[in-house]
């Protein structure tokens, strides 16, 4: 089904993809969770930078090598294949091997994600970030090591944190009674995203993990 037969009409939508785009490969930038096999079979949890119709970028931690054959699933756009071509500090591009057919299909998705603003089809409160009065917390990583680590801020669907021991991306870990995956790294610490997300309405600054 085309994106243009479900939002006939609709004010604010931009067509993403002309078919000059479509042979240009235009990249974009969307955040989404999924997993990707190696030929090894090693599985690992990834996050997406950003996809075209022929390729994507991946935040990760185990890295294939140039050429290898990857399989990976992308949460809400499904299963692609396609090789790895190049690899980044904090993970690799590859490219999407895909019929014609599964290109439109992947256009159109990529069309609704990079206009789904909008189409006022985001809560805006689900990434609305609060610091919380009470700013320490302990994690708990999966082999049962503990460390106390101090919040910068959190929303419904994750938290920022403060830590002198970073978990590798992909790594599931506690914070406090709330289970999350680390997503990305930044300085003097990393983000996590919640296992089970809390309702918007759910997180204050009396808020505590």
């Amino acid at each position: 089904m085309s994106i243009h037969s479900i939002f006939p009409g609709v004010a604010g939508y931009e067509p993403l993809f002309g078919q000059s785009d479509r042979r240009r490969f235009r990249r974009v930038h969307i955040d989404l969770f999924g997993r990707y096999m190696l030929q090894s079979k090693a599985e690992h949890h990834c996050r997406t930078v950003d996809i075209s119709i022929g390729g994507m970028k991946l935040l990760c931690a185990g890295k294939p090598a140039i050429g290898e054959r990857v399989v990976v699933y992308i949460d809400a756009l499904g299963r692609f294949s396609g090789s790895a071509v190049r690899t980044h500090v904090d993970g690799f591009s590859m490219t999407i091997d895909a019929s014609a057919q599964r290109r439109e299909m992947l256009a159109d998705k990529l069309t609704w994600f990079a206009n789904r603003i909008a189409l006022n089809l985001v809560d805006a409160r689900r990434h609305e970030r609060v610091e919380p009065f009470q700013k320490f917390a302990l994690m708990r990583l999966a082999e049962g090591d503990e460390h106390i680590v101090k919040i910068r801020d959190l929303s419904a669907s994750g938290v920022s944190v403060e830590s002198t021991h970073i978990p590798g991306i992909g790594a599931r870990v506690s914070i406090g009674r709330a289970y999350a995956t680390i997503v990305r790294h930044h300085d003097g610490g990393f983000a996590a995203e919640f296992l089970t997300p809390f309702a918007p309405g759910d997180i204050d600054e009396t808020t505590r993990l």
